[in-house]
């Protein structure tokens, strides 16, 4: 599944300018598809300029490729919405996105005279509960495909009579779990969302990046194990087929999929049907190793998740949490004031996201996981290092049983690691020199310094070019 998540360094060639959006959008959906091969795009309906009119635009302007690949048979095109319980002002937005779906369909078929909608499914982040869901699935059906059968003016003739009929008759809901409370509940939720319903099967999403952001990279991978097995279990018990998607970025951070780690990440994630394709994975690599790395997601072979003892499981994501929680608390200041200096890839923001800390961290904010974990890359402390100094010995060994690439991981953020940076604690040092034993990259380590000293001496210019030197080095943005 192709993405809109703007974690990339270079530029694709094209887009008008350095922030993508609008029109670059839909070229990037074309080019996701027929040069990359995703056979799926996120559409993002959230934020300003949102483009309603994106079938539209994709059948008229590249009507021979789709007249071969079908959209919503051999690619397809999957909403992201607006949860109107968490995002008040965009809430309105969700109505007209689902008005749009039966337009769309409209357009396909007098494109090629078939039956095949073009849109039939979207995904609701920050799901949290049952009703969340069905209040979706449920609106679309009685309220946009209902509306047909409503008679105008008292007459005998119907709205479909009026104005054609309506489809598709109903849409597939994708839940978007993305805090702790909501993870762990998600197969308790989702149970009860296909009690009512004839599904085939269901598909759910899992985030991977807000997680960490949240909770820190090993608690937001623990996490996703745990509810990955329990979706398993209720597919087992519910003979309803469901399948996962995992929303991975490049940086170890926020999932460690990269071109060249295609093979590693499906292994830490065996029974994840569909990966997320971010832009740093799109265009921060030649474009034949991306094809080449695409192919692979397309062709591997889905199986199990690896049964976790969760009661052990979830005591080290309390341990890493709390101390994640309290290094964060200490950097955030920094963390804002560098954050400032990271250049922006998308015209419109994606959706807000979880944040817990201005409940829980003393009213600390912090910027979106990107920017955050970008901002932390260039002064020389991955992320993925926080919260570590918490763990045990037996810790440690129960996470080299259950996350299967924890020392590879590791060794990908360490090598960006400074341990001259008056911003990592002594004990993390000590923490990382314990478990890992890699060669630095000198070159990052040149540019992360010259970053905190252009900081200090209010040289901005020299910090943004930094930052962007030292994210070419790495191959993603954040």
């Amino acid at each position: 599944m192709s993405t809109q998540h703007p974690d990339n360094v270079h530029i694709p060639f094209f887009a008008e300018n350095a922030q993508l959006g609008g029109e670059d959008e839909v070229r990037e959906a074309y080019y996701a598809y027929s040069h990359l091969g995703c056979r799926e795009q996120m559409w993002d309906c959230e934020g300003k300029e949102v483009d309603n009119f994106v079938v539209k635009k994709l059948l008229a302007r590249y009507g021979s490729f789709f007249g071969e690949h079908p959209l919503g048979k051999d690619v397809f095109l999957t909403l992201r919405v607006p949860n109107p319980e968490v995002e008040k002002a965009e809430a309105k937005v969700l109505l007209e996105t689902l008005e749009s779906i039966p337009r769309s369909y409209d357009v396909a078929h007098l494109f090629s005279e078939n039956n095949v909608p073009p849109i039939f499914q979207v995904i609701l982040p920050m799901t949290s509960s049952y009703p969340a869901i069905d209040n979706i699935y449920q609106y679309y059906r009685d309220f946009v495909v209902g509306q047909q059968y409503k008679r105008l003016g008292g007459r005998e003739k119907t709205i479909a009579d009026w104005i054609g009929r309506f489809y598709p008759e109903k849409i597939d809901v994708i839940p978007l779990f993305e805090d702790q409370p909501s993870m762990l509940n998600a197969a308790g939720i989702v149970g009860r969302y296909m009690e009512d319903k004839d599904l085939a099967y269901q598909r759910v999403f899992l985030a991977r990046s807000d997680p960490a952001m949240n909770y820190g990279m090993v608690s937001a991978i623990l996490l996703n194990k745990v509810a990955l097995f329990r979706l398993h279990l209720l597919a087992e018990e519910t003979g309803v087929s469901i399948y996962p998607i995992i929303g991975v970025g490049s940086a170890p951070f926020r999932g460690n999929l990269g071109p060249e780690t295609v093979e590693r990440c499906t292994a830490e994630y065996p029974s994840v049907h569909t990966f997320t394709v971010q832009s740093a994975f799109k265009y921060d690599y030649p474009q034949d190793r991306v094809r080449q790395a695409v192919a692979t997601l397309e062709e591997r072979e889905v199986s199990t998740p690896m049964e976790i003892e969760e009661e052990e499981a979830l005591q080290v994501v309390g341990k890493c949490t709390a101390r994640y929680m309290e290094s964060v608390t200490i950097l955030s200041n920094m963390i804002n004031r560098v954050a400032a200096f990271v250049p922006s890839r998308r015209k419109r923001k994606l959706h807000i996201g979880l944040f817990g800390y201005s409940r829980s961290m003393g009213g600390v904010t912090l910027p979106r996981a990107i920017t955050f974990t970008s901002a932390l890359y260039s002064i020389g402390l991955p992320p993925e290092l926080l919260g570590l100094d918490a763990l045990d010995s037996d810790d440690i060994e129960f996470l080299r049983e259950v996350y299967v690439n924890f020392d590879a991981d590791l060794v990908d953020a360490v090598r960006y690691f400074d341990p001259e940076s008056e911003y990592v604690p002594a004990s993390l040092t000590k923490t990382v020199c314990d478990l890992v034993d890699v060669e630095p990259d000198l070159e990052h380590l040149e540019c992360v310094a010259s970053v905190r000293l252009a900081l200090k001496e209010g040289r901005t210019a020299d910090v943004r070019s930094g930052i962007l030197r030292a994210a070419n080095i790495r191959h993603f943005l954040g």
